[in-house]
């Protein structure tokens, strides 16, 4: 199954946004600076202060902002705590800033004050960026400190170079949680389904094992829940992390799975049409940590034209584990006619869950 485009939900300072969309940084922006460690790197950075889970404090020291790529490791991560690995999905908090003169920066973005941390695929990011992260624990607070774009390699982005601000940007990053390659959800299952719908044993963290009872499947969408979560109710907008692995009734041969494809969690926005159906109709309302056992009908998967399209036919059975769920960013506000502040623009056909190459 392939992913939607890549893009952050919010800013997190031009830099990281545009690698998270084209996935390479550009030439211009990487600086030996980046790779220094010792206290005259240090020393340049902002200092961070604040509870963890808050908005931090932050305060801009009396120098020109250095116009090189700098970080560092402002907090360390809750002891004990998981560790981040260099190819988990982690959900951050981000504050940015822009760092205009000696002592001076105006706060431009802060998902504490919207309330809407978001997610980030450390993968995307890149060595470069997530060498700070990598082996944190969680909780732990990186700050980065960007310079201005260069203008050529700006225009490359497709940004204009007229808009590019001065200074460098400034982004405090704090990791709030981590999903894992392999990561099932944490409680017991007691019950394995079947009384004429499909069984799907506890398995551990292995890939489920589907059967498919004898005679006709149920004509209307029938779920079980495997495992009882005990985390909040999942609403429509929200992005949900989830494993899952899918069969069809009619031979009950897998057709698509995260645990087969490696165990990387897949992700996406419950109710806005973007998985088939059945998925958007049978999680909602589901708890996190819960693990679910969709049966869901022709009608409500691929239609009758899905052999046709390359796509699995017929009736198909998922066992799906949903690991998170994250709040939407608020609405883009707009600027001027026909402009908007921030936002996402959609490609016009999105692929949907289900399907390896759709």
């Amino acid at each position: 199954m392939r992913r939607r485009a890549a893009a952050l939900a919010v800013p997190f300072s031009a830099v990281l946004l545009a690698v998270s969309a084209c996935g390479t940084i550009p030439e211009d922006w990487k600086t030996p600076a980046f790779l220094q460690t010792g206290d005259d790197v240090d020393s340049r950075l902002p200092e961070v202060s604040g509870k963890p889970g808050e908005e931090p404090k932050v305060e801009f020291p009396d120098i020109a902002p250095p116009g090189e790529q700098i970080s560092g490791v402002v907090r360390p991560g809750e002891d004990q705590g998981e560790i981040v690995r260099a190819d988990d999905l982690l959900l951050v908090d981000i504050v940015d800033y822009q760092w205009e003169g000696k002592g001076k920066a105006e706060k431009t973005n802060s998902t504490y004050e919207t309330g809407t941390p978001f997610l980030l695929s450390m993968e995307q990011l890149g060595e470069e960026f997530n060498k700070d992260i990598v082996n944190q624990n969680v909780g732990a607070q990186v700050v980065f400190v960007f310079p201005a774009a260069d203008p050529e390699q700006a225009q490359a982005q497709g940004m204009d170079p007229s808009e590019i601000p001065e200074g460098d940007s400034v982004s405090v990053l704090e990791v709030r949680d981590r999903f894992g390659k392999g990561d099932t959800v944490p409680g017991e299952q007691t019950t394995d389904g079947g009384d004429g719908l499909p069984t799907a044993p506890d398995n551990g963290a292995a890939e489920p094992e589907i059967s498919i009872p004898e005679g006709d499947p149920p004509k209307e969408l029938e779920k079980v829940n495997l495992v009882e979560g005990d985390g909040p109710e999942v609403k429509d907008e929200q992005e949900l992390v989830v494993q899952y692995t899918g069969v069809r009734w009619e031979d009950g041969k897998v057709f698509d799975s995260t645990w087969s494809k490696g165990g990387a969690p897949f992700t996406f926005p419950l109710g806005q049409g973007q998985v088939i159906e059945g998925w958007d109709e049978g999680l909602k309302g589901e708890k996190v940590g819960s693990r679910v056992l969709l049966t869901i009908p022709e009608d409500q998967a691929y239609g009758k034209e899905a052999a046709d399209n390359g796509q699995p036919a017929g009736t198909l059975v998922f066992v799906i584990d949903i690991l998170g769920a994250v709040d939407p960013p608020p609405p883009a506000e707009e600027t001027g006619e026909g402009e908007e502040k921030s936002g996402d623009e959609k490609s016009g056909d999105e692929d949907k869950s289900g399907d390896e190459e759709k």
